[in-house]
């Protein structure tokens, strides 16, 4: 059986950290490769870490075809779409994939309205079929998360240092505190990942503080400070009465005792 490795198809999806990658090898020690490698014609598209281990090994596998495939988009879409559905994927792996799957599908969108713009006709094919993916919240539903985490997800991969960026991928920091520490400068930025999670945190909350303290005051209407005014005298007045009502009770207290 020959079987071809596509390091493009390799490096699609995010690797496996060291500590799951001992847990798949441990498994499949143990209980030998239940599950089917899968192949496109010769090319593996499902399983590279199963292979790896089988072969250095030396445990036996099967595979299965899926011929159902055009080019090579169409394995990364199926790719991403496996990885989706997948319970161990982290909220942070998903938003990236359905990031990738925005752009693929994206460029389809772009290369059929260039067919249509074209003196050929448009051909029908699974990127015809395709949704639109246009917007956040496409991005959102597929993930399974907020168009916050979404946007912040973009910032990451816009901004942040490959330190920090394996930061989040390994659950040392918040998607939310790593879009904010991706806001700091590159050195500033790998400091913090060294210092751990306490120094990311400490970052990522100086980073907030800064930017509450350079946001301009909001003005407040003439009715607004009437009523603020009101509701502090009020508040005053709770307060002396229950200055009054403590001062009572230590009285009491006091001769009890």
């Amino acid at each position: 059986m020959t079987i071809t490795i596509n390091e493009e198809l390799r490096a699609f999806i995010d690797p496996l950290s060291a500590n799951e990658y001992a847990a798949l090898e441990a498994s499949l020690l143990a209980e030998g490769c239940r599950d089917a490698l899968v192949l496109w014609g010769e090319v593996l598209i499902d399983g590279h870490n199963r292979h790896d281990i089988c072969i250095r090994h030396q445990i036996a596998f099967r595979t299965v075809q899926n011929s159902s495939f055009s080019a090579l988009d169409d394995v990364m879409l199926w790719m991403i779409d496996n990885h989706l559905a997948r319970r161990s994927v982290s909220d942070y792996q998903r938003g990236v994939l359905a990031l990738r799957k925005k752009d693929i599908v994206s460029a389809r969108v772009a290369q059929q309205g260039a067919k249509v713009a074209g003196p050929a006709a448009p051909s029908a094919g699974a990127g015809a079929q395709a949704p639109p993916w246009n917007t956040r919240d496409d991005v959102a539903k597929a993930a399974r998360v907020s168009s916050n985490t979404i946007s912040q997800i973009e910032r990451i991969q816009k901004t942040a240092t490959p330190q920090l960026v394996a930061a989040v991928r390994s659950g040392t920091i918040s998607i939310n505190a790593a879009a904010t520490v991706a806001s700091l400068p590159q050195a500033q930025q790998d400091a913090a990942v060294a210092g751990g999670r306490k120094e990311l945190q400490q970052a990522a909350r100086q980073v907030r503080e800064q930017k509450a303290s350079a946001r301009p005051l909001k003005a407040v209407a003439p009715d607004d400070a009437t009523d603020l005014r009101a509701q502090v005298a009020a508040l005053r007045r709770q307060v002396d009465a229950l200055t009054l009502e403590n001062a009572g009770l230590r009285q009491q207290l006091g001769g009890a005792e």
